[in-house]
């Protein structure tokens, strides 16, 4: 009886519990369906997207392209530009340097070819004044006998004929430098009588103020060196001339300052000698400042006669 009771309440609840059932799946088919929709909108979106990227990356890739492109043009423009200016420039360039060695060797040969001139020219006076030595020694009246009694140490010119001015003067120097003054004063008192407007005059007049200097004949000494000065202004033995008559003066008493003075324009004049650099040496001895002067190689104040 029991079980036939529930039987019946069961047939009475079941239609309940079936549609109670259903409602929930249909509820849940509308959500798998709104989820599956959403995954196709998504889909959908990553997949324009995607598409959109990819436009945009083939685009950059073209512009990279065209710019590369673009470069290489601009890169090709520029060495045909170049090596056109290298041709334009470097040619003349070239030609130009060609053009200026060819001047230069012109120049040396030139250089050379008036040296020659001059070596030439200085011979040939040499010659034309030995000539007109010669001629005038020919026209000239016997010399008057020497005195009684010599010259002393025979350091008085001759007034015989004059040789040649070269040999003359060489073989004064020659003398002079082997010590054997006793000739070589007289040769050189020889060469300025006959040649004493020649370019050696000053050197013998030099080395005669030197013998007296190298004697201690002091006075003499001055006397001597200030013809060198006076005479022959403009000289290579100026500079030297001047230093040894301020050491001259410097050993005469009272004159001191004299040679000081000589010895100032010595620097003045040539300060960048080897005489200029001892006369400083000699002022500071006396007690005298002076800045040493720089030396050079090249002395100014010099004619290239310097035997």
């Amino acid at each position: 009886m029991k079980a036939r009771i529930l039987l019946v309440c069961v047939a009475l609840t079941a239609p309940g519990l079936t549609f109670a059932a259903s409602k929930e799946i249909q509820e849940l088919q509308r959500d798998i369906a709104l989820l599956q929709q959403q995954v196709k909108d998504l889909q959908r979106s990553q997949d324009e997207k995607f598409a959109s990227v990819t436009e945009l990356a083939r685009q950059a890739i073209e512009a990279a392209n065209r710019a590369n492109t673009g470069a290489a043009v601009i890169q090709s423009s520029l060495d045909k530009s170049l090596r056109d200016q290298e041709n334009k420039v470097v040619a003349p360039v070239v030609g130009l340097n060609s053009q200026i060695r060819d001047i230069s060797n012109n120049i040396t040969t030139l250089t050379q070819a008036v040296s020659d001139l001059t070596s030439t020219l200085n011979r040939m006076q040499a010659q034309l004044t030995d000539l007109a030595q010669q001629v005038k020694t020919m026209q000239a009246p016997p010399p008057a006998p020497p005195p009684a009694g010599g010259t002393g140490q025979g350091q008085a010119a001759s007034n015989g004929p004059c040789g040649p001015a070269s040999s003359l003067y060489d073989n004064a120097l020659r003398d002079y430098r082997t010590g054997k003054y006793d000739l070589a004063i007289p040769e050189f008192n020889d060469y300025l009588r006959c040649y004493g407007n020649t370019d050696y005059a000053p050197n013998a007049q030099f080395y005669i103020a030197m013998y007296h200097y190298g004697q201690k004949n002091f006075e003499d000494a001055v006397r001597e060196f200030d013809m060198v000065l006076e005479k022959y202004p403009d000289n290579n033995k100026t500079p030297e001339a001047l230093l040894y008559k301020g050491r001259a003066l410097a050993q005469v008493p009272g004159h001191k300052t004299e040679g000081a003075n000589e010895w100032r324009e010595l620097i003045k004049r040539f300060p960048k000698t080897d005489p200029a650099r001892m006369a400083c040496d000699d002022l500071k001895s006396l007690g005298y400042n002076c800045a040493p002067p720089a030396v050079s190689s090249s002395k100014k104040g010099a004619p290239s006669h310097k035997k």
